[in-house]
């Protein structure tokens, strides 16, 4: 099957039609099922297929949304198209994560420590969510007070919670001399991994002349 070809389309597995979607209109969601990709046979996986039937305000029809659905469960057929549409707000949730909640920053060496590091985003993520009426915002200067906060805005804003919250941790200890390393303790080596770098091919310029 070719997406853009419909003249290679089997007949679908399923089909539903939802007759009226607040902000869709009538939306109609097909799906193929056992199918696999063109270069992996053994790979199963589900095509899905959704058309709004309401044309655009030029007389031309919406461009139709394919979805693949890869795993051996799967959701029912009137739930996992409009899942998707969902799409928008976890992006900006990914973006969010890495810039301010410094997901990628840390450089980790073992994928447990990476796992754990990850486990850590979703709790703080809705740390920031609850705390959103418990903070006083920290304006900046070249920002403008707002009533509705971002959780940007709280993360800015978090000091004043945390010094009426407190910290369980203990004080630092002041400096000292340093042990050192233990008499008879065996080094042992970090374990090093390749580098992984993204080469990006570029197209040759071609020396002959065109007219």
């Amino acid at each position: 099957m070719r997406p853009g070809d419909p003249t290679t389309w089997l007949q679908a597995d399923t089909a539903i039609e939802i007759d009226e979607h607040p902000d869709l209109g009538q939306v109609r969601v097909s799906q193929w099922l056992d199918l696999h990709f063109y270069r992996a046979p053994g790979q199963r996986v589900n095509l899905i297929l959704v058309a709004r039937m309401k044309p655009m305000s030029n007389g031309q029809p919406f461009p139709p949304l394919w979805l693949a659905w890869v795993g051996e469960r799967t959701l029912p057929l009137e739930t996992v198209w409009f899942k998707y549409l969902r799409r928008f707000g976890v992006d900006h949730w990914y973006r969010f994560a890495k810039q301010r909640l410094h997901w990628t920053l840390p450089n980790l060496r073992t994928p447990e420590q990476s796992e754990r590091w990850s486990d850590l985003m979703p709790p703080r993520s809705w740390q920031l969510w609850l705390a959103r009426d418990l903070v006083v915002e920290n304006v900046l200067p070249w920002q403008s007070a707002t009533i509705n906060l971002t959780p940007g805005r709280v993360a800015q804003s978090m000091l004043s919670l945390l010094v009426d919250i407190g910290t369980p941790a203990k004080m630092p200890k002041q400096r000292g001399k340093s042990p050192g390393w233990e008499k008879g303790r065996v080094r042992t080596v970090a374990p090093r991994y390749p580098t992984v770098k993204k080469r990006v091919s570029r197209r040759k310029k071609s020396s002959r002349l065109v007219i």
